[in-house]
């Protein structure tokens, strides 16, 4: 099962918790993408945020891989499923 997610800051002021939030981001970002969870990242020009495409097994995965983002409760996000087009 492929997602779509978007998430941007609900705040721009850097607290020294969301600055820490954020330069782990990377590195989470790349345990994903070696577990294969993770196939693409975006930075969104223009928007503090990004775009992840993820590829899960369940539902309960999905909310546990967004759950662990270093940034969960520093960001919004909108989830869309995705389907191959043919």
């Amino acid at each position: 099962m492929k997602f779509l997610i978007l998430w941007s800051f609900k705040r721009i002021a850097l607290t020294p918790d969301l600055v820490r939030a954020v330069l782990d981001m990377r590195a989470y970002a790349r345990r994903l993408k070696d577990d294969g969870k993770l196939e693409a990242y975006y930075h969104i020009v223009g928007r503090h945020g990004g775009a992840w495409i993820l590829n899960v097994e369940s539902n309960e995965e999905l909310e546990n891989l967004i759950a662990g983002m270093p940034v969960y409760n520093y960001a919004e996000y909108e989830i869309y499923p995705l389907t191959e087009m043919r």
